[in-house]
């Protein structure tokens, strides 16, 4: 343990995040941005420590190599670009998608490949890489705020980084034997108890100091997936690209009960589920044509909702950027389990699109919410407020553009 950072026995992790930052502050070794605290932390021989990525050989075999933002890392995204690996970014908080993928101007000279490292650079020179996007990450660089030698790694206590590699996990993006390499100085590498981490919690295999290189042979297993029952429904709002992993695990007889969700919950989406079978069986027989044919437009109500053309209340959600191969029974599924099945679908799978019409207004904007940053079938939905809603009666939507 560095001498600098004295722990008492029994420290929790926040004890030991406070430790490690105030150590940082107080001793000159922070660099910007400051404070330290409540962050990865920067600090002075940050580059250096980066550098000496390229020393390692699973570096230089790695060709797709997954960076955090953080600025600390700067030097080793800069290294990956440099080599003309894939390099990818987690979009900020997760909330857009997972990744970005950094892509340089073509013959970009090394003053573009630096700007290109940086925050900014992430911002100018990144593509959203999507669900079904292939990835295939070789390496994994993270930060901490404090790391033991023996691999047991402690964030700034959010839990991204540990969520991310959970989210690759469940993508297929990375493998119980795809390394994972944390950047710190020395003083934060420091005797944490295993007690302190949980089945959630992100090991590290190499610590990278400005004058260690250090192999943790850690054994401990690294997250398997998404521990859905950790998973909040606050932090299930927070990252709407949690939503589409989630209904892929469903769909795959996964259990995604989550943190908060109420018993009652469950009987509830067991007796809408009833509904929409019963729903169905009154469908008439050009409906179920339309499902098994992407291309047909045709529109399915709900005949026990006498609401749907007396009352004028109805507010229209559109759903666009729909894949061509999606099925409208697909879209359905979707629905139901995202808790926002309308009282009527119209179907335009030819123009990519979909209307689905709800009871007020507010059912319509909750239905949004829940659906946002749904992902089907390789795209990302655009879910929003119809412009022109419709009037009283009337059964065609304007074309949204």
């Amino acid at each position: 343990m560095q001498e600098g950072v004295r722990l008492r026995a029994g420290a929790s992790k926040g004890d030991i995040r406070e430790k490690v930052w105030d150590y940082l502050e107080a001793s000159g070794l922070a660099e910007f941005p400051r404070p330290v605290h409540h962050r990865i932390p920067n600090f002075k021989g940050s580059h250096q420590a980066c550098c000496s990525i390229k020393e390692l050989d699973l570096f230089n075999r790695a060709s797709e190599i997954k960076v955090d933002p953080d600025k600390p890392l700067e030097g080793v995204r800069l290294a990956a670009l440099q080599a003309r690996k894939t390099l990818l970014v987690p979009t900020p908080r997760l909330r857009s998608g997972l990744f970005n993928k950094i892509v340089p101007p073509p013959g970009a000279a090394k003053e573009t490949l630096r700007i290109c490292a940086t925050s900014q650079g992430i911002k100018e020179y990144s593509v959203p890489v999507g669900l079904d996007g292939k990835a295939r990450v070789d390496l994994v660089v993270v930060g901490s705020v404090a790391v033991s030698e023996k691999g047991w790694r402690i964030g700034k206590g959010e839990g991204y980084a540990d969520m991310e590699y959970a989210m690759m996990v469940s993508m297929g993006a990375v493998t119980e034997d795809t390394p994972v390499i944390t950047i710190v100085h020395d003083c934060q590498v420091v005797d944490i108890a295993e007690e302190l981490l949980g089945d959630h919690d992100l090991t590290v295999d190499y610590i990278l100091t400005p004058t260690r290189t250090i192999k943790t042979n850690c054994k401990r297993p690294k997250p398997r997936g998404i521990l859905w029952h950790k998973v909040s429904c606050e932090m299930l709002g927070k990252i709407p690209i949690l939503k589409s992993l989630r209904y892929r695990e469903k769909q795959a007889g996964k259990d995604v009960t989550l943190q908060d969700e109420q018993p009652d919950l469950t009987k509830a989406n067991k007796s809408a589920a009833l509904n929409e079978k019963a729903m169905a069986g009154k469908t008439r027989p050009q409906a179920s044509m339309g499902s098994a044919q992407t291309g047909q437009q045709y529109v399915e109500s709900d005949s026990l909702s006498p609401r749907l053309e007396g009352s004028g209340v109805i507010t229209t959600v559109y759903v666009g950027n729909i894949p061509p191969n999606l099925r409208v029974s697909e879209l359905k599924c979707a629905l139901r389990d995202f808790h926002a099945a309308p009282l009527r679908v119209n179907w335009q799978g030819a123009q990519h699109r979909a209307f689905l019409d709800y009871k007020d207004k507010a059912t319509a904007e909750s239905a949004v919410s829940s659906l946002k940053g749904l992902s089907l079938g390789g795209n990302t939905l655009r879910v929003e407020l119809a412009k022109n809603q419709r009037n009283k009666g009337q059964v065609e939507i304007n074309s949204q553009k």
